[in-house]
């Protein structure tokens, strides 16, 4: 027994409200069921079975949400397989056990901490430099490569179940998240070098040049041993009060 490609498109397409029904007691366990119940009525017809099966995956699970997908897919694999009775019921269980973890560190690593910064810092560029049509062309490609990625861990948990585990080693995630946090960081320096060129243009040499050594002190203060958001509180508002300053020199003279 295996379920159907248009039932597995509709538990995708659940997935990405994976966490809708977040509570503190579950995590991600309602919205795991609901992604998941369309394969458990595929394959379990009769009501008692799949109240059973649907009860396996109420317990605790919290994964990254997009790297769940992997997870979802391998465990409706697993699920057809006690479905034809080739396994024990506490197989899919387990197999969510033992992957939400280390999937979890993965997809917070490459998604959260690398990917979505690097296209964050893109927008912000765009948008300095043509207007916010490079916000939304940005935000655009960013969605494109996450749902390629995120269908495609579902549909090769699907297929492989744990499999799964061989091709997500593959994928070398965190060796390109090293490479974009790089890119983001060289990205944003752009960033910083167009607004303050803007700014001196705008509002005189003086000003951009407060604003400069603001952000010079501030990358000293922290190579020092300074705490972020302290330093940063600081930073802005010794860089704003002394950009006001210039300005108002600027104008007086």
């Amino acid at each position: 027994m295996t379920v159907p490609t248009r039932t597995l498109l509709r538990v995708f397409w659940r997935s990405l409200f994976l966490q809708a029904a977040w509570n503190r007691r579950g995590m991600q366990n309602l919205g795991f069921a609901y992604a998941i119940d369309p394969a458990l009525a595929a394959l379990y017809p009769e009501p008692e079975r799949r109240r059973e099966a649907l009860a396996r995956h109420l317990g605790f699970f919290n994964c990254h949400p997009y790297t769940a997908a992997a997870i979802l897919g391998g465990t409706i694999y697993h699920e057809e397989r006690v479905a034809r009775g080739e396994e024990p019921a506490g197989n899919p269980v387990l197999y969510k056990s033992t992957l939400q973890g280390p999937l979890a560190a993965i997809g917070d690593g490459f998604f959260w901490t690398a990917l979505r910064p690097f296209f964050g810092a893109l927008a912000a560029l765009g948008a300095l430099a043509v207007g916010w049509p490079a916000v939304v062309i940005t935000l655009a490609i960013y969605n494109l490569v996450h749902l390629a990625l995120r269908y495609g861990l579902f549909r090769d948990g699907y297929r492989k179940g744990d499999g799964i585990v061989a091709d997500v080693a593959r994928l070398a995630l965190p060796v390109f998240a090293d490479r974009l946090r790089v890119a983001g960081a060289f990205v944003c320096g752009l960033t910083a070098a167009l607004l303050l060129w803007r700014g001196a243009l705008q509002a005189g040499f003086l000003s951009g040049a407060v604003a400069l050594a603001a952000a010079a002190f501030g990358y000293l203060a922290l190579l020092g041993g300074a705490r972020l958001l302290p330093a940063a509180y600081v930073i802005v508002v010794a860089g704003v009060g002394a950009a006001l300053f210039a300005a108002r020199w600027h104008g007086s003279s």
